[in-house]
């Protein structure tokens, strides 16, 4: 089984009702460590991604031409840092999935691509409390499963469940960049709203994946 554009479109309205489900917590995050906006901003600029991707004059043709809309997107609705950094992410990720289907190598290479976005756009490695916490151990989750065999759904599975727990592992971290920064040690014991809101957008990876393969079963 492959995934195609159907899935990446299933993805993004998965993400979107994800963040929006949780945007009060990612809200709560960011106003005990930041400016208190990222839930409100992120749902609102998903919530466009998916509207301009439904008023396509036709219909995307390969998994790079969903990613695309979703990077130019994000970089022009939604503000701060997050904006930038998820476009830079999915711009990266488009660039190596311009193709109708993607297999587990292929998923691979897009979230290693996603990690490399957000790391050359903001300069962050694992550690600096940042997305690439929840980002960069779901890129090495899935090439994990997809080096033991493991299918697409098997590969989201791990990366999504890697991610969630780099997500949760920022709690326990100082903040070295952006303005969680600033607090410094007071910045430990709230787990970081990019971290968060990258382990919701994985999650909604895998779960239109699984649902593909439940309406093909």
């Amino acid at each position: 089984m492959t995934l195609g554009v159907a899935w990446a479109l299933d993805w993004m309205r998965g993400a979107a009702a994800r963040v929006e489900h949780h945007k009060d917590e990612l809200v709560e995050l960011d106003r005990q460590i930041g400016d208190g906006d990222h839930g409100a901003n992120l749902a609102r600029g998903l919530a466009t991604v998916v509207a301009r991707l439904e008023e396509l004059s036709s219909p995307p043709a390969l998994v790079s031409d969903v990613l695309r809309v979703a990077a130019t997107t994000v970089m022009s609705t939604v503000g701060g840092a997050s904006g930038p950094l998820y476009g830079t992410a999915f711009l990266r990720a488009a660039r190596v999935t311009a193709r109708p289907e993607l297999d587990p190598q292929g998923l691979v290479a897009m979230l290693e691509a996603c990690v490399d976005g957000a790391h050359q756009r903001g300069g962050a490695v694992v550690g600096d409390k940042t997305m690439v916490d929840a980002l960069a151990p779901a890129a090495e989750a899935a090439a994990r499963a997809a080096g033991e065999g493991a299918d697409v759904v098997g590969v989201l599975r791990a990366a999504s469940l890697a991610a969630r727990a780099g997500a949760e592992s920022t709690a326990g971290l100082t903040a070295v960049k952006g303005r969680a920064s600033y607090l410094g040690e007071r910045s430990v014991g709230v787990a970081d709203p990019g971290a968060v809101s990258s382990a919701l957008v994985v999650e909604a990876a895998y779960e239109a994946a699984a649902a593909a393969m439940r309406r093909a079963a």
